[in-house]
């Protein structure tokens, strides 16, 4: 009775809170897509300097997720989902009235910096508060805010630029220092204290640098879909980078064009995310519901090169996130469940391997840009390809060993 009282408010007011800071912080991610370009324009930057934008905001975000995800267990997820919500407030008012180049990136350092406090500690409170049986669908309905805002962020975007280009994060600045004061008076603790302090113990008896931490998970039980993540975000980033300077060269798009596109595909997305994830997991199990989002990642991909007008445009785009917005919940579902009581911890490590195919993907994807405008969709088309079929092998390998146990 005790638990499923827990698992009764999680679905209310903890629940809704979490999901609004999950959007408002996807969302001032996602309003920069739209409106990059021409930023960068004004201060003569090229796509490699956008590629570097996007990827700073990532690499903070690889730095800081694993200390806030062991100091999340340590001192308990409101404080920290509060505090990145006041810090992530700030970046948005630094890029708002930023008169030079540095400044965008010390706005971009600082949205990832605190923006990085928030997701791990939201991922781990569901944990705290769901049975291993609901957790699919507390993850589903995080990622349903977080693919809402993320697209809902480039309409609000590409729409507030058209009057100026500042007033969409002085927008995000305000969402967020309003959404850090609800989480901080109205947002319950997750984590009961003496868990808390059983958890300090541990972390201070076990004590190693960020690499040691990922080189030592990728040889855990959860190394392989850590990995998955990295490609995942490799390829998404591939995507993110490059779609609103894509749309400019290719297609001439004004940053609403880009905008509403965007806003199309996020309700696509935050759909799949918040009715079909669950009821996937629950009838085919993570493993076949990771293999079907890759192999659509990857084959949207080919499609989006195909695109012609903006119909196709808006169709292709759509047909890519359904994939992606499967895989992410798929994937955060399955290494909840094999946290073994960190999920503070093993969220902060699913985050790093996230930001650190962000980097990557970003980086790359604004080299490729000025070599070929296509080739950034060509390399995230053969990534989530060539996952789909590790994917497959190795998932057979391990059925094989544990047939012989």
């Amino acid at each position: 009775m005790e638990q499923q009282f827990e698992e009764e408010r999680m679905s209310k007011k903890p629940l809704i809170m979490l999901m609004l800071n999950m959007f408002v912080i996807m969302m001032g991610i996602g309003l920069v897509i739209p409106i990059l370009p021409y930023y960068i324009e004004q201060f003569g930057a090229s796509s490699i300097e956008l590629g570097i934008l996007i990827a700073i905001f990532s690499f903070m975000q690889f730095l800081l997720a694993p200390f806030w995800g062991r100091l999340s267990d340590r001192v308990g997820r409101k404080p920290l989902i509060a505090l990145g919500m006041f810090g992530f407030a700030i970046a948005e008012f630094i890029f708002a009235f930023a008169t030079q180049l540095w400044m965008l990136f010390l706005s971009r350092m600082l949205a990832g910096a605190f923006g990085s406090a928030i997701m791990p500690s939201a991922m781990a409170f569901v944990s705290d508060r769901t049975s291993e049986r609901k957790r699919g669908q507390g993850m589903g309905m995080l990622g349903a805010a977080m693919a809402l805002g993320f697209v809902v962020g480039p309409g609000i975007g590409g729409w507030l630029a058209e009057i100026n280009l500042a007033a969409p994060f002085v927008f995000a600045g305000i969402a967020a220092s309003l959404a850090g004061l609800f989480s901080l008076f109205l947002l319950p603790e997750s984590l009961p204290k003496e868990q808390r302090e059983a958890n300090a113990v541990k972390q201070s008896e076990v004590k190693q640098s960020q690499i040691a931490q990922m080189g030592k998970a990728i040889k855990s039980p959860i190394g392989f879909w850590l990995i998955l993540v990295f490609v995942m975000s490799f390829a998404l980033a591939n995507f993110q980078a490059i779609f609103g300077i894509y749309a400019l060269y290719q297609f001439n798009y004004s940053p609403s064009q880009v905008g509403t596109i965007m806003v199309f595909v996020g309700v696509v997305g935050a759909v799949a995310q918040g009715v079909l994830v669950g009821r996937l997991t629950t009838k085919f199990g993570d493993d076949k519901v990771v293999l079907g989002a890759l192999f659509i990642g990857g084959i949207g991909f080919i499609f989006m090169s195909l695109a012609f007008n903006f119909t196709t445009v808006l169709l292709t785009t759509c047909f890519f996130f359904l994939g992606n917005s499967i895989l992410r919940p798929a994937l955060n579902t399955t290494l909840s469940r094999l946290a073994d009581g960190h999920q503070g911890m093993v969220m902060g490590l699913n985050n790093s391997f996230m930001s650190l195919g962000n980097v990557v993907g970003a980086l790359i994807a604004g080299v490729l840009f000025e070599v070929n405008i296509y080739l950034p969709y060509s390399l995230g088309a053969v990534t989530l390809l060539m996952a789909f079929f590790v994917t497959i092998f190795w998932l057979a390998q391990k059925k094989r060993r544990q047939a012989v146990i």
